[in-house]
């Protein structure tokens, strides 16, 4: 599995709003245009390959950041905001 952050700037509400329901099923929405991803190479070409569709190439942009495994050891989260993919391991 590869991990990616996803954004996503897209300018028209309707197609918005579709773009997010189909990321909404291959991952997890971290803030309002973005999202975090735990994808499989069939899963990542699959998901491309969808919003490919959805987009106006001359308006809209989809960004896929891979995160390599250092990368995202490295990630601070501050706030209200919690790894969508943690173990499920707390320490109090």
């Amino acid at each position: 599995m590869t991990h990616y952050i996803i954004s996503y700037d897209i300018t028209d509400d309707k197609r918005r709003n579709k773009i997010h329901k189909v990321l909404c099923d291959y991952a997890v929405p971290v803030q309002y245009s973005v999202f975090e991803a735990r994808l499989s190479e069939e899963d990542y070409v699959m998901l491309r390959h969808k919003l490919s569709r959805l987009l106006q190439k001359d308006e809209d942009s989809v960004i896929f950041y891979k995160q390599c495994a250092r990368c995202r050891d490295d990630i601070i989260r501050i706030g209200k905001c919690s790894d969508p993919f943690g173990d499920g391991v707390y320490i109090v």
